[in-house]
């Protein structure tokens, strides 16, 4: 079993930045990827970023050269930096890793104010 627990989401103004954190119980050197999700009231829930265990990386259209998503195995943990927010970023953040299963967080309220 891995908990994982995200912080770092907040309210910020358009243009704001924030730095989201997922604490992994364990170590997160064997996860074959790792992942922020975001769930807007009413919206099912996407992917914004995923990192795979050599380091590669995926992002939505949306998030492209705004979001940076990096992770530190000697620290258990998964980060992603969020730069330029606007108000379509509004959402509640989850972390994900991904080995013989998904383990999800229990989420981090991210709201943008115009």
């Amino acid at each position: 079993q891995v908990q994982l627990v995200e912080s770092g989401g907040g309210f910020v103004q358009a243009g704001g930045s924030l730095r989201l954190s997922c604490a992994a119980s364990r170590s997160i050197f064997s996860f074959v990827t790792m992942g922020w999700y975001r769930q807007a009231p009413g919206k099912q829930r996407e992917l914004v970023a995923l990192i795979t265990g050599g380091g590669s990386t995926n992002y939505a259209d949306s998030v492209k050269g705004r979001f940076t998503i990096s992770r530190d195995n000697a620290k258990n943990t998964l980060y992603l930096q969020m730069n330029s927010l606007t108000p379509e970023d509004t959402a509640v953040y989850y972390c994900r890793a991904t080995a013989s299963y998904n383990y999800w967080g229990q989420g981090t309220q991210v709201t943008v104010s115009s």
